[in-house]
């Protein structure tokens, strides 16, 4: 079995639904408290034993590039400040792992970032992350599909139970089948069912643990109903030739692509920090005992 080495993360969407803020920032770099959502999505691969990080960009994406970049005036300036442990901490980001930044091209879609870096990936497998969802909790995300990739050789996608109301907002899934550990083999995805199509509560999010097979489907550009590169269609035509996995990650899932979303990630993050946590919470319960 292959060590899982790489990781991709699509990082080209233009972040339309913070404008004016992503005007000039680059969505990815909205900060989550201290660390912007994708030092969040790196750390969770990293953590999985990921040595290559694959960021695909576009345009006014520089930011990131920077941010798992050395500062090295900015390390020095801070080491005579007498904050050597900031510095330290600065210089692990970009020691994290390699980068490597490809440009976006090709037709829109959720599929093509992979299309783009196929010449990268070859015959390893690989995890594919957005850079806009993730999960807290003791074990990583990421370490979590491994260990079901470890079992089964098989590629395997992050689900988590939601609402069945909430049906229109993701790919839900249908099992074929049950298994231990919260996996279930998986038949298909269905885009934004809705509550009365939705064939289950497992909606796929965050990100995949995808295997070499997936990459001559993703070169033949399959469309959805809305013409665009779809990675859900590219999964569904390859559980017709091979076991594809879901796995019901253990953590709390928080998604920073709206408002509401954003708002309650920072809120959970915030009570979850050590330091931050005990006086945010007690500014929380005052605003509530107030009615405001």
């Amino acid at each position: 079995m292959k060590k899982i080495r790489k990781a991709v993360i699509p990082a080209a969407g233009l972040g339309t639904r913070f404008l004016p803020q992503t005007k000039a920032m680059p969505k990815e770099m909205l900060p989550i408290i201290d660390k912007p959502v994708i030092q969040r999505i790196v750390e969770n691969v990293v953590a999985a034993g990921v040595e290559d990080v694959i960021i695909v960009t576009g345009p006014q994406k520089r930011a990131i590039e920077d941010h798992f970049d050395r500062s090295y005036d900015l390390e020095e300036r801070l080491i005579e400040q007498g904050k050597q442990a900031i510095a330290d901490k600065l210089k692990e980001i970009a020691n994290m792992a390699n980068f490597i930044y490809v440009r976006q091209k090709g037709p829109y879609g959720n599929a093509t970032p992979l299309l783009n870096v196929t010449h990268l990936i070859q015959d390893e497998p690989f995890f594919f992350f957005f850079a806009d969802d993730f999960f807290m909790g003791e074990v990583p995300e990421a370490q979590q599909m491994l260990e079901v990739y470890q079992q089964t050789e098989a590629p395997v996608m992050s689900l988590v139970e939601v609402d069945p109301q909430d049906a229109d907002k993701y790919g839900m899934v249908s099992i074929a089948e049950e298994r231990e550990n919260g996996v279930v083999k998986v038949g298909s995805i269905l885009e934004k069912p809705g509550a009365d199509n939705a064939p289950s509560n497992l909606a796929s999010v965050s990100g995949y643990l995808l295997t070499p097979d997936i990459l001559p489907f993703i070169q033949q550009r399959m469309l959805d109903a809305k013409g665009e590169h779809s990675l859900p269609v590219t999964l569904n035509a390859l559980c017709e030739q091979r076991e594809v996995f879901g796995k019901r990650i253990e953590g709390k899932y928080l998604d920073t692509g709206s408002h509401q979303g954003y708002a309650e990630a920072l809120v959970e993050v915030a009570l979850a920090n050590e330091k931050l946590g005990p006086g945010f919470r007690d500014f929380l319960q005052e605003r509530l005992k107030n009615g405001q």
